[in-house]
Formats: structure tokens, C-alpha cells, sequence
């Protein structure tokens, strides 16, 4: 925190989830000095507690959310373009045995959400009929007809940290583990106070961006003279990971009597990831964990659906978010808008004060169209900054031929034929064609238990901000599911001999 070169920047953005991070890059990439702060890790809070999807959001048509939609719908495959190795396609089922909405309904829904966004790579809608079907698999009654649609799988964490990683290395100072302590206008431009590891410093920026998520209206109570007529509803989105339910590399949505709907999706090859509620949250944003009631809720859904029964013994790991939702004041916590809505404060100057852009709302497949659409509103106070361009940018390991993982992946593996298969896919899924500075040395150094090695556990911490066992083990990976009881303490002990704090 001694660069004094960033004391005057152009924009200061708080807050390192999904928005935050894309921001940064949006901004970085158009000429601008950046700064981003974070109080804790990238993605530590609602970015990493998704149901890591792409998508357009099917159940969004039944609350006339038809531009959110096809929105989301364009960004799809664009983002699957851009990082083919975090980003592939998964195939939906959508059982209708047990569904509270008529079959034309849900088709006439499914013809639209095919239909709006100019679907280019992902199939169309099909009818299958479930008895004697791969989509049937452990399902009970395995009987009916069901409609198989498309949408996108991501790894959450690493799409925010892609994105910073992107907006450091076009010049954005990325600053995990500090705070922004105060802010107030001064003339035309901000003075902020952060604070990393006790200590604090001055930063003057052109124009402040509110990207905290749950602590959005936080982040405004820190800032001097900020208008404060937005509301932020906070929504707790909550999931279990038990072992396999069914065999496929599908994913099945599941519809529930109440009409709202719970996914099961594979994950991490021996899991299915089951959620996701919508619980008001009403207490100070914090880390959220999973409630009894939620709990509950999922393994109904879970036994209702499959023939496997699954009871809480079950669950191998549990994860929950709060999203920070604009308030439209409906009075269903599932009928909330998923849009994102940014508020621009010019302060009592009007249009020549310093500019404060609040971010309300969003999901993780409007990121990019929300940071384009923030660098729009801020344009007019950075006239000699560049025009839009990362709609057809790859993020950092994303750049391979035609956005084809597979063909990538069989050229590394001829060139690397003596690394273990699984361990070279888990490298190239997470990597990209970064995975070459990883390997450029022939030796990924000790293994810590599970296939993570120290060359892996360096990388990390130099370039992607990894501090904590946490970090590395459940945020840019998932290896904390499979890796033996002793790992954790290994991994500390060499983060500590390395001198991560």
C-alpha cells in the first residue's frame, strides 16, 4: 500500500465480486486509472455462492422480465466464447410429471427463451419421454415426458478473478484485504480513506463506484453527503452438494407445488449440487451459511424427485450468498427483479459534482453488459477515455482456436503425455491456456495431497491474490472436496513458509 502513484486516480471502485471485477477491466482496458479495493478475498461473499450458471433465466419470463432475459440470453454464448475453459454447455431437464404449470406453458416459455437471444452454438428445446431415457436416470417415477433445454455451467470464483486478473494487467491496481474506511467529495473529485492491515491512506479519485454487493447501502453510509433514496432488498440464496444422484452429465430443473424451482446439477464429478431458496435476509450483511428450514427445503425437493433417498448425513458441503436485489417491492422474495439498476449521484453540485455510482442488483451473466453499461453512465466524466470493447474479448486463458476446449485440451495433452489425464484436464478447466506458465518448467513441484502442487499453490498467490487455504482450496478451486483430511494443514504450513499472510 505504498504506491503513491495511485494517491490520484481516475476511479475508485469498491467491492471485488462479479461487478466490481468487471468493472475494473472494462475501465482499465479504456485508458483509465484504476483502483479497486475489496475487504476481503475476490468473490469471497455473493459471487462464489451462485448456482454457478450462465443463463438466461428461464423462470424470469414468468415475471415479464422479458429484456433481462434476452439479455442474458446474448451474453450466454458471447461469455462462452470468451472463457470456453471456466464457461461450458449443460443440458436442462425439466420434468413434467410433477409440475405445477401446464406442458404449454412451460413450452411456449421454453420456445421464447430459445428464440430471444439469437441462439447461435447452444441446441434447441427437444420433448423426450422419460421411461427408457439416459434424462430418466435415478429419477422416481421414472416415467412422463420432459423437456431438455440448454444453458451454461461456470465456475463462479474464477470468472471474478479472470476479470481482475484481465484489469491488472492492463493496468488496474486490484487491492484484496482493504477497506474503505470514508469517502467524501472535495471539488470535483473524491478523497477516500482505505485501509489494508491496519493501516490507512489517503486515495483522490475522479469518481467512486459502489460495487459492494450486500454492502451496497453500507458503502453509502460511508460516504459523505451520498443520496440514499435507493433501497436494497438482500436475499439469502442457499445449496447443499451431496454425493451423486443420478448418473449424466445433465442437469435436471425441478418444480416445485410453491412454483418456485430447485436445480440438480453435477458437480466436481462425484457430487450433484442441489439449490438454490429465496430467503429474506433482514439482519447486517455477514457470511451467510445454510438454515435448518433451507436444508429441509432441498432434500424434500431432492426426495420428491429421485429415487435415491437423501437425508442430511448426506450433505458433504453447504454454501450460502446474499444477493443484494434493487428493491421493486414485490412481496415474494423469489418474484424480486434479478435486474441491476445503477444510480449515478452527482451530489448537490448537480452535474458538475463528482460523480458515485451505486450498483443495485445484477447476476453473473449481466456482468459484462453491466460494466459496459456503467462505463456509459461515467462517459461524459472521462471524455478522452476509449469506447466499448471487451464484448469480443477473451479473458486471461480463454484465447484458444475457435473457443474449443476439447481440441485444446488434446493438443496439451500430446505435448504433456506424462502428466496424469485428470490432473492436466483439472489444470486446463481452470487455467486455460495460462496452464503454459505453469508448466513451462517441467516440475509442478511437491504434490500437497490431491493432486495440488506447489507450482499450482505459487501461481495462485502471485497471480490470482490467493492468500488462505480457503482461498485456494474452495474459491479457486473446489479441491476441498477431494482432497485428504491433512492437506488444509500441508497447504497452511507452506503458505505460512512462503510468508502468505
Amino acid at each position: 500500500m505504498t504506491d503513491h502513484a495511485m494517491d490520484r486516480i481516475d476511479l475508485l471502485i469498491v467491492g471485488g465480486g462479479i461487478n466490481g471485477a468487471g468493472i475494473a477491466r472494462d475501465a482499465a482496458g479504456r485508458g483509465l486509472s484504476v483502483l479497486l479495493v475489496e475487504q476481503d478475498d475476490l468473490a469471497s461473499h455473493t459471487s462464489s455462492s451462485s448456482t454457478k450458471l450462465i443463463h438466461g433465466g428461464l423462470r424470469y419470463l414468468e415475471y415479464g422480465e422479458f429484456r433481462l432475459v434476452r439479455e442474458a440470453l446474448i451474453e450466454r454464448e458471447r461469455l462462452l466464447n470468451m472463457a470456453p475453459h471456466i464457461i461450458w454447455p449443460l443440458s436442462f431437464v425439466l420434468p413434467q410429471t410433477q409440475s405445477p404449470r401446464p406442458a404449454w406453458m412451460v413450452r411456449l416459455g421454453l420456445f421464447l427463451y430459445d428464440h430471444l437471444g439469437g441462439r447461435e452454438k447452444l441446441p434447441g428445446t427437444c420433448t423426450v419421454t422419460l421411461e427408457g431415457s439416459k434424462f430418466g436416470a435415478g429419477l422416481s417415477p421414472r416415467k412422463g415426458k420432459a423437456f431438455v433445454y440448454s444453458d451454461c455451467w461456470v465456475e463462479d470464483s474464477r470468472l471474478v478473478v479472470l476479470n481482475a486478473m484481465d484489469a491488472a494487467e492492463r493496468g488496474a491496481t486490484i487491492a484484496t484485504r482493504t477497506k474503505l474506511v470514508d469517502a467524501k467529495r472535495e471539488g470535483d473529485g473524491w478523497v477516500a480513506t482505505i485501509e489494508a492491515a491496519g493501516e490507512t491512506r489517503t486515495v483522490r479519485a475522479r469518481a467512486l463506484v459502489n460495487a459492494a454487493g450486500p454492502w451496497v447501502a453500507d458503502v453509502i453510509g460511508r460516504t459523505h453527503g451520498a443520496r440514499a433514496d435507493r433501497g436494497v432488498r438482500l436475499v439469502k440464496g442457499s445449496h447443499i452438494i451431496v454425493p451423486k444422484l443420478y448418473e449424466g452429465d445433465h442437469a435436471f430443473m425441478l418444480q416445485n407445488d410453491d412454483r418456485r424451482i430447485v436445480f440438480a446439477i453435477p458437480y466436481e464429478g462425484r457430487f450433484t449440487l442441489v439449490g438454490t431458496t429465496d430467503e429474506p435476509w433482514t439482519d447486517a450483511p455477514a457470511k451467510a451459511s445454510i438454515s435448518a428450514a433451507e436444508t429441509n427445503y432441498l432434500l424434500v425437493t431432492v426426495d420428491r424427485y429421485f429415487a435415491r433417498k437423501t437425508g442430511e448425513t448426506d450433505i458433504v458441503w453447504s454454501y450460502a450468498g446474499i444477493r443484494p436485489l434493487y428493491d421493486d417491492h414485490s412481496a415474494n422474495a423469489s418474484a424480486v427483479t434479478r435486474d441491476y439498476v445503477l444510480d449515478l449521484d452527482t451530489g448537490a453540485e448537480g452535474e458538475s459534482g463528482a460523480p458515485m455510482l451505486n450498483i443495485f442488483g445484477g447476476k453473473i451473466t449481466t456482468y459484462r453488459k453491466l460494466a459496459e453499461h456503467a462505463m456509459r453512465e461515467l462517459a461524459r466524466f472521462f471524455p478522452a477515455a476509449g469506447g466499448a470493447w471487451t464484448a469480443g474479448a477473451a479473458l486471461p486463458g480463454g484465447d484458444m482456436a475457435d473457443a474449443d476446449f476439447d481440441a485444446f485440451l488434446r493438443e496439451l495433452t500430446a505435448r504433456h503425455s506424462d502428466m496424469p489425464p485428470a490432473l492436466l484436464r483439472r489444470l486446463a478447466r481452470a487455467y486455460g491456456t495460462r496452464i503454459h506458465a505453469m508448466l513451462e518448467t517441467g516440475d509442478l513441484g511437491p504434490d500437497l495431497g490431491g493432486g495440488l502442487h506447489t507450482a499450482e499453490v505459487d501461481y495462485l498467490v502471485k497471480v490470482e491474490w490467493a492468500r488462505t487455504v480457503e482461498d485456494i482450496l474452495y474459491r479457486r478451486s473446489k479441491l476441498g472436496l477431494h482432497v485428504p483430511p491433512e492437506t488444509p494443514e500441508r497447504l497452511a504450513a507452506y503458505l505460512a513458509e512462503r510468508g502468505v499472510a
